[in-house]
């Protein structure tokens, strides 16, 4: 129920922010919806057509898609004010990230694959949909400039795989792998920590 919950949530702010992305690239009405469904849906849909995991999510439940744009068209309504309310995108972006990497998590061990895969598919299911937005909106994918988004999915994912290999109760592992994941993608915000960048500037010419 928890998940659930905090699901709905998660795709709600996935589309609103990916409005705003839209918005900045100057799209029409249908563009916004696009990249809100694409944003919000994107990462749960790689990982079923990698993982030969069906029906996808949305086609299994339409409705997601209707409460995906119009999340999108209210954020359109609300454009001007949206910038007041950065924080508390990036929270709730947070919580969305975790939950969708337990959730992803959870398909990749119904399906009894090895516990690598159990945890890529976490990861793909938190941090897919955002690269998705970034590559159709012409920006370079937060998660590969530095962002520490990729790493809090990949430690939350193994922190909850491991929790339920341990025999803990499922929504102990749950709290648990929240109530880390949670403030480490908060603490990298506030902090801005981020991953080592490679940097090459030789021309090879």
């Amino acid at each position: 129920m928890l998940l659930t919950v905090i699901f709905y949530i998660g795709i709600t702010v996935e589309a609103m922010t990916a409005a705003l992305a839209a918005g900045r690239r100057n799209m029409d009405w249908f563009g916004v919806c696009l990249i809100a469904s694409v944003t919000a849906l994107g990462g749960g849909t790689t990982r079923d057509i990698l993982l030969d995991h069906y029906p996808l999510t949305w086609v299994l439940n339409p409705y997601l898609l209707l409460i995906v744009c119009a999340a999108a068209l209210f954020t359109v309504a609300i454009a001007r004010v949206a910038h007041r309310l950065r924080w508390p995108f990036l929270l709730l972006d947070a919580v969305g990230l975790v939950a969708f990497t337990i959730i992803g998590c959870n398909v990749g061990i119904e399906a009894g694959h090895h516990p690598i895969i159990v945890i890529v598919a976490g990861m793909l299911t938190g941090i897919t949909g955002g690269i998705l937005r970034d590559v159709l909106c012409n920006d370079i994918p937060l998660v590969f400039t530095g962002e520490l988004y990729a790493t809090v999915s990949i430690v939350t994912g193994t922190l909850y795989y491991a929790g339920l290999t341990a025999g803990l109760p499922a929504d102990l592992v749950i709290l648990v792998a929240i109530f880390i994941g949670f403030p480490l993608r908060v603490a990298a915000l506030v902090f801005r920590w981020e991953m080592p960048k490679f940097v090459y500037d030789k021309d090879l010419r």
